[in-house]
């Protein structure tokens, strides 16, 4: 399938602020294939974590249509680690999950950042081609390897998570 060609006529790419936190739940919850943290957890991302997140809001309905959740990882701070990626499923297929990991990563706040990091269950197609295209897009490496069992989750039936790591990015 065929990208289309992402205008900046439909859609506002912008920093996550306080005021978002509630849409961006609804449509975490909509998504119906990740986990779904507190509507608070959402409030405080938007708020404290906005300079590596990002949400996409279609100009036409001014509705939050994409939204990822990121940050710096501690010990290492040319990495971001990206927690969650969300897009409607009115969106999908256009390519805004890229051009939002793009326009994070061209931020002042990640001109250090050199490494992607996620995790991705086995079974989510999509995130694995999202981050291996990111990775061939900047014609670098990616490893992948274990990191979460499913054993390790409280609740039965979640899958292992596998950590992707792309890099070194060159901007």
């Amino acid at each position: 399938m065929s990208k289309l060609k992402i205008t900046s006529k439909e859609y506002h790419f912008r920093k996550p602020k306080k005021e978002d936190g509630a849409e961006v739940w609804e449509l975490v919850k909509h998504t119906g294939n990740l986990d779904l943290n507190s509507s608070y957890s959402y409030l405080m991302w938007c708020e404290i974590f906005s300079d590596t997140s990002i949400v996409v809001v279609r100009k036409e309905t001014q509705k939050v249509v994409g939204f990822i959740s990121g940050f710096i990882h501690p010990e290492q701070q040319d990495t971001i680690f990206i927690w969650q990626v969300a897009v409607h499923a009115s969106e999908r297929g256009r390519g805004l999950a890229t051009k939002m990991l793009l326009q994070l990563l061209e931020r002042d706040y990640c001109v250090d950042v050199h490494y992607v990091e996620a995790t991705v269950g086995p079974s989510n197609t999509p995130s694995k081609r999202l981050f291996l295209g990111l990775a061939r897009k900047f014609q670098t490496n990616w490893k992948i390897s274990d990191y979460f069992k499913a054993d390790d989750f409280p609740s039965k039936g979640h899958e292992d998570e596998l950590l992707f790591k792309i890099g070194p990015i060159e901007k």
